[in-house]
């Protein structure tokens, strides 16, 4: 192999192998450091995260949080941004299975048991007999449409400064939300506002299993 061979090799095996690292699971790229983003989920323990009801509905496996189980809800208690976000912009890779039926709250507290009665929910569900489907505000802006086949990984984002939230999911626009001054919430969802606070994933029921992995925030304020 000549020398002029030689670097054209090294040279596709390198950026080979920076392709497998901007895609590779529960990491962050250069750019992402750059930009502020920061990971909430190390890929391998529940480190900084802590499950109400029945903590075992949450588990670790092939670097993802697995959700399936009792209804249970497993909150960030971490360092970043003292899990106290206002503004912000979070990325969660995650992937459902048939029948399940999850959610990603934003905007609320801890809480021991129950249902999380502060802030909202981004809905996860792409089969689930409820129809209010993956990426829409669960009870405030449902999205009727299926947004991936169960199985499928795909990459939700949400957004929120002052009173505006989007969200996405693999870059397309789900909901474009502006919360009104004094919005009208039906009974048992009056502390479905925008406030602060910190994030959660949902275990809705035993049948119902997400995958979740990526989870990255960056802060707006």
């Amino acid at each position: 192999m000549n020398r002029r061979t030689l670097v054209s090799a090294l040279t596709l095996c390198l950026a080979s192998f920076a392709s497998m690292a901007a895609d590779a699971p529960n990491m962050l790229t250069a750019a992402e450091k750059a930009e502020g983003w920061q990971l909430l989920f190390d890929g391998q323990s529940l480190t900084n995260w802590k499950a109400s009801d029945q903590p075992g509905t949450f588990s670790v496996k092939d670097g993802a949080i697995v959700v399936k189980g009792p209804r249970s809800h497993l909150f960030y208690l971490g360092p970043v941004g003292n899990h106290d976000f206002k503004n912000f912009e979070l990325k969660v890779d995650l992937k459902t299975f048939a029948k399940a039926n999850s959610g990603v709250y934003f905007h609320t507290l801890w809480q021991e048991v129950g249902w999380p009665s502060k802030g909202y929910e981004v809905q996860v569900n792409n089969s689930h007999s409820d129809p209010s489907r993956t990426g829409g505000l669960w009870g405030v802006v449902d999205y009727p449409q299926v947004t991936a086949p169960d199985g499928q990984w795909q990459t939700l984002s949400i957004r929120v400064e002052g009173m505006h939230v989007v969200t996405r999911i693999d870059g397309k626009l789900i909901v474009d939300y502006t919360q009104e001054a004094t919005p009208a919430r039906r009974k048992g969802l009056e502390e479905r506002l925008l406030n602060r606070g910190t994030f959660a994933l949902q275990g809705h029921d035993p049948e119902s299993e997400v995958h979740f992995r990526s989870i990255k925030v960056k802060l707006l304020d």
